[in-house]
Parts: structure tokens; C-alpha cells; sequence
């Protein structure tokens, strides 16, 4: 590159970014850490369905589990060590920019599954619950 050549940064139409906004704010994720709390018992396992939820009622809006950590999907189960709280964490997609409470909740055709009901949003979308 000679001495004269200067780099002059590249310009992004403003209808392009507007139009791209949309766009960003449909990618963000919920993330959800959860605490199943510690029992006596030595065999007690734990799983996770895919058709757990963030659910916004008052929207009439569900978003979708897009992945889970340190925990298992149904069939399979993660046993949950006796007298020690375990944590796992589970991400979404993303919730509607109107939405201010939701509920965490796993719809399964059998007694039992995860439901944490009016969590309160907060702008960094990173949330800690207990599993009762």
C-alpha cells in the first residue's frame, strides 16, 4: 500500500439497518438457569422435554426451547446427586418486546413436569429459577 492510498470505512444505506433491525431483535435468547433444589433421595432423576416454554400469557406468545445444558432431553434422564442443589441451564428463543412476565413452562402428557409461573423480565434476559 503506497504512503497516499488512504482506507475510508464503508457505508451502510440507513434503510438497510432499519430494515435489518427487525431481523436482530427476532435472535435474541432467553436464558434460564435453573435450580432443582437438594432431596434426601439417592435415585432421583430429572429430565427435560422439548416442549418446554417461555409463556407469555397476556401476549399469547410461547417461545421455543433452542438448547439445554447439564440436563437431559426426554427419554433420557441426568440423576441429580442427593443432598447437593443442581443447576442446568436451558436457553429460548427470544420474548416479545412488550412482554414484562412470563411463565416457565414444560407441557408434557404426564403428571410432574416444570412449571415456574410469573417470572418477572429484565433487560439482560438472563434469569435464575427454582425448580419446585
Amino acid at each position: 500500500m503506497s504512503p497516499l492510498t488512504t482506507i475510508t470505512k464503508p457505508e451502510i444505506a440507513q434503510e438497510l439497518l432499519e430494515a435489518l433491525q427487525p431481523k436482530v431483535e427476532i435472535e435474541k435468547q432467553v436464558i434460564v438457569h435453573c435450580c432443582f433444589p437438594a432431596t434426601p433421595y439417592p435415585d432421583m432423576l430429572i429430565r427435560i422435554w422439548r416442549s418446554t416454554f417461555l409463556v407469555d400469557e397476556s401476549l399469547i406468545h410461547k417461545s421455543t426451547l433452542i438448547h439445554h445444558e447439564n440436563i437431559s432431553l426426554f427419554p433420557y434422564w441426568t440423576q441429580v446427586p442427593p443432598m447437593k442443589d443442581y443447576w442446568f441451564t436451558l436457553v429460548f428463543s427470544g420474548l416479545p418486546k412488550g412482554c414484562t412476565t412470563f411463565d416457565l413452562k414444560e407441557e408434557i402428557p404426564q403428571k410432574g413436569g416444570f412449571w415456574v409461573r410469573n417470572i418477572k423480565r429484565n433487560k439482560t434476559d438472563v434469569y435464575k429459577v427454582t425448580i419446585n
